[in-house]
């Protein structure tokens, strides 16, 4: 799935090359500026096979093709910065590598180069990224993978691993998006109710509410724990899971990468 969604994402950076090519002299060589939100190494695999694709067609980096890239390394205050940079330098295509905030700094940053997004959770129509899927218009092309319209699937999961959970808590990041707010306080509840489950949303704003939120949790002691998506959240991630694994809380997230750190779904 991950090579699939870096096949699409590609297509749609030489796509946006090949428009921007045609108002470009001949020989010029064409530059993209790659926005990671994570820090090189944490983004290395995306990168790289972003890399690799591009080489399979043809453009190899350091001879036909530059990439500029920038890291926020989990500091959205640094995207105006390295977006101004990118402009700058005239770059033929910004790519977004993030989620809705790294989209969106993308967005105000410029109206002219073309932007490509490649797979945050939120839906591009609703996020007021696009006018329709049919006719975006503006700058923005990409894909995304609507991860959240999986809230329910996740649930289901959930209860199918721990028959006994009937209260699960929600960790999110208010800033992570409105999109993302949404989901929590809306559209999670009405998929909980349908599997019979009740949910109660806890915020976590900074690293640093990790330990309150879940000393909070020890003492209301519910069944299970549904992990939310967002730079946070994913930067911090073997830390988070490991208050849930602490606590002894049945987990599940949205990325494998939770996983990989000891969580359970």
């Amino acid at each position: 799935m991950s090579r699939y969604i870096n096949q699409l994402a590609l297509g749609a950076i030489l796509l946006a090359l090949c428009a921007s090519a045609e108002a470009q002299q001949p020989k010029k060589v064409p530059r993209i500026g790659y926005l990671a939100s994570r820090d090189p190494a944490t983004e290395s695999a995306r990168s790289e096979a972003v890399r690799l694709a591009l080489r399979e067609f043809g453009y190899i980096e350091g001879q036909n093709i530059e990439v500029e890239y920038r890291y926020a390394e989990g500091k959205r205050d640094r995207y105006p910065e390295l977006l101004a940079e990118l402009v700058r330098l005239k770059v033929d295509v910004i790519v977004a590598a993030g989620a809705e905030p790294t989209v969106r700094a993308a967005m105000k940053a410029t109206k002219t180069i073309p932007i490509v997004m490649t797979g945050g959770g939120s839906d591009p129509v609703e996020a007021g990224f696009i006018e329709t899927l049919a006719r975006p218009g503006g700058n923005l092309t990409g894909i995304t993978n609507l991860s959240r319209e999986l809230d329910g699937k996740r649930l289901e999961l959930l209860k199918e691993a721990a028959p006994k959970v009937a209260r699960v808590a929600v960790l999110y990041d208010p800033g992570a998006g409105p999109g993302l707010i949404r989901d929590v306080k809306e559209d999670l509840p009405i998929a909980a109710r349908g599997l019979g489950l009740a949910v109660r949303s806890w915020e976590a704003r900074a690293v640093d509410d990790f330990e309150r939120v879940f000393a909070a949790l020890n003492k209301e002691r519910p069944d299970g724990l549904y992990v939310t998506g967002g730079l946070l959240f994913h930067t911090n991630r073997k830390r988070l899971v490991g208050f849930a694994l602490k606590s002894r809380l049945p987990s599940v997230y949205g990325r494998k990468e939770y996983v990989d750190e000891g969580g359970l779904i």
